[in-house]
């Protein structure tokens, strides 16, 4: 049996409220085990919902475990005396005993991503994790149709795949999962052209397929204009609840400690503190603008 971190919530906890009043709850992609503390002190002084998540791929990538990110999650929870509220949340990820390691390190929520299968085989997979994560009150978030990147940590797929609202409310009756993904124009990483375009009409299709209970999701925010961002929140029916942020947050890190490459979690926090600060507080600012600037969810708690 999983033991949840204290104080976290499922996303269908308080994501509902979000999409009722017109904002989205942050999802920071911290990657880094010291990027939790700014991420959560940019929250509390915002006063607002946070999730704090990372993917399959960045576990491997930056040398972490659901264990240990969660154990450094508690740390600062406990540290600041976090009291607005919040996820912990396993982005992408493909493989059955990764999702089971992460609930039962205590992660409130967890995504399968098997949008690069066949329909039947995604329904399948995904139907697996409902019925496993449910049984530990854990929320789950699925993907339909996939988003090209360009960042490989988030997914190796370049193709994209818009999303059917057809096959959408189809997906979300077989499956029962909580939050939908959507491929409508967003990506994952930089975008390489200013203002990507955004199927604004098929979101709105997939919103009133999958039903008003279905939380829907943006991934690929880095780099997204604030604008495009708002017009996804306010769709009739309920728009977008939760926006996934993790590009903007590790290029303001390296960024501020003078252009460093990315490394793994052990060897960030093994530089120079004061260099390491420098950084920290580039995170923290970068998550409170996205907080009040860009998914609009500062004082809502």
């Amino acid at each position: 049996m999983s033991k949840k971190i204290p104080g976290g919530l499922a996303l269908t906890e308080f994501l509902p409220r979000a999409q009722a009043e017109g904002y989205a709850v942050p999802a920071f992609n911290a990657r880094y085990r010291a990027c939790i503390r700014p991420i959560m002190e940019a929250a509390m002084a915002a006063r607002s919902p946070v999730i704090v998540e990372i993917s399959q791929r960045e576990l491997g990538w930056f040398g972490l475990t659901p264990a240990a990110f969660r154990e450094e999650l508690e740390r600062v929870v406990r540290d600041l005396k976090v009291d607005v509220p919040f996820a912990l949340h396993l982005d992408h990820t493909w493989e059955m005993d990764v999702i089971e390691a992460a609930v039962k390190a205590g992660f409130t929520s967890v995504m399968i991503d098997a949008s690069s299968k066949p329909f039947a085989e995604n329904v399948a997979a995904t139907r697996e994790v409902v019925a496993y994560a449910r049984a530990h009150g854990v929320s789950v978030e699925a993907e339909l149709g996939r988003l090209t990147t360009t960042d490989k940590l988030e997914t190796m797929d370049d193709e994209e795949m818009y999303t059917d609202p057809a096959e959408a409310g189809d997906f979300v009756r077989q499956t029962g999962c909580d939050a939908l993904a959507t491929s409508v124009g967003t990506a994952h990483g930089v975008y390489p052209v200013k203002n990507p375009k955004i199927d604004f009409e098929r979101l709105a299709a997939i919103r009133r397929e999958v039903g008003p209970a279905t939380i829907l999701v943006l991934h690929g925010g880095s780099g997204l204009p604030e604008e495009t961002v708002h017009k996804a929140m306010a769709l009739p029916g309920g728009g977008i609840s939760k926006m996934n942020i993790a590009t903007d947050l590790e290029n303001a890190l390296l960024e501020a400690m003078g252009g460093l490459k990315r490394m793994t979690s052990a060897e960030l926090d093994a530089q120079d503190p004061a260099l390491l600060e420098r950084g920290l507080a580039a995170v923290r600012e970068t998550a409170l603008a996205k907080i009040r600037d860009f998914v609009r969810s500062a004082g809502r708690v």
